[in-house]
């Protein structure tokens, strides 16, 4: 059974996060996307645990309430920040130098990337689920000929001042009806809402977008061991980001392909992406 602790930064924020397992565990730390919440990883925790992992799955910043400078000053969003944060709440939760198991999904998952990216002997593996390398989704983006740009059309979007006012109106009935139209059950839905349903959390969680315009960030070859899971149904990530992907990893990199799955691949197939990551850890151990 995971518990729900405060998780206090080098940097003075408190991260909302659910922890399972044993404290001597080999240490695993889970990243959400939007625009979900540490709940994306509720049916993984006590897997994870069962088989000895120390698995922590916090809140991010501007999700937990003690971790949200104003949204205003966008540079508190900056990308820079995001992986700093990934660092400082492993070393919080007890993992300060040694290395670990680092798992993000879409936003979650691009701050993963720029974890690889710049400590890579901070992690014995990297497992990212559903948001390609960004070099990858950058070339995606950008080829005139690809689809890519339509399917990330959301993106500017997030970017107009009143989106927030709109998704959490109407008891967020945009936030849960529109953005969560791939099969996500309504108990998911309200484990989200629960935690980004306010207006306060709704602006922070936008503030990525707004201030990491273009998926900011300088990246190189990724040089951790690499499992990417990608649904194949996902209407947001297209095959030609997504199966690029290992271009940009020059370590042991495996692509696992789910048939039928949408973007949301822990609300979807939990099941089959903690056995996957089971696997990955077991693969390359701490």
């Amino acid at each position: 059974m995971a518990e729900t602790i405060g998780l206090t930064t080098g940097s003075g924020l408190t991260f909302t996060a659910d922890v399972a397992g044993p404290a001597d565990g080999p240490f695993v730390l889970l990243l959400h996307g939007f625009p979900e919440s540490r709940h994306s990883w509720r049916e993984a925790l006590p897997e994870l645990a069962k088989a000895g992992y120390r698995a922590v799955a916090p809140d991010q910043r501007g999700y937990s309430p003690g971790a949200r400078p104003d949204p205003a000053d966008l540079s508190n969003y900056a990308f820079d920040k995001l992986v700093k944060d990934a660092l400082e709440i492993a070393a919080a939760a007890g993992c300060e130098a040694d290395r670990f198991h680092l798992v993000g999904h879409d936003w979650g998952g691009q701050v993963s990337w720029g974890v690889a990216n710049t400590e890579p002997q901070r992690l014995a593996s990297l497992t990212v689920l559903s948001r390609p390398h960004p070099l990858s989704f950058r070339r995606a983006l950008q080829d005139p000929n690809g689809d890519q740009k339509h399917r990330s059309r959301h993106h500017g979007k997030f970017l107009e001042p009143e989106t927030g006012r709109l998704l959490t109106e109407d008891n967020a009935r945009r936030l849960r009806e529109g953005l969560f139209g791939q099969d996500v059950s309504k108990a998911a839905i309200e484990d989200h809402v629960s935690v980004l349903g306010s207006r306060e959390a709704i602006e922070a969680a936008l503030a990525w977008y707004r201030s990491n315009k273009g998926l900011s960030g300088d990246f190189g070859p990724i040089k951790v061991p690499t499992l990417y899971i990608w649904g194949d149904a996902d209407a947001t990530v297209g095959p030609d980001a997504a199966k690029g992907t290992g271009e940009f990893v020059v370590a042991p990199y495996a692509m696992e392909v789910l048939p039928g799955v949408g973007h949301f691949v822990m609300d979807q197939a939990a099941a089959k992406a903690t056995e996957l990551m089971l696997a990955q850890f077991a693969r390359h151990p701490v």
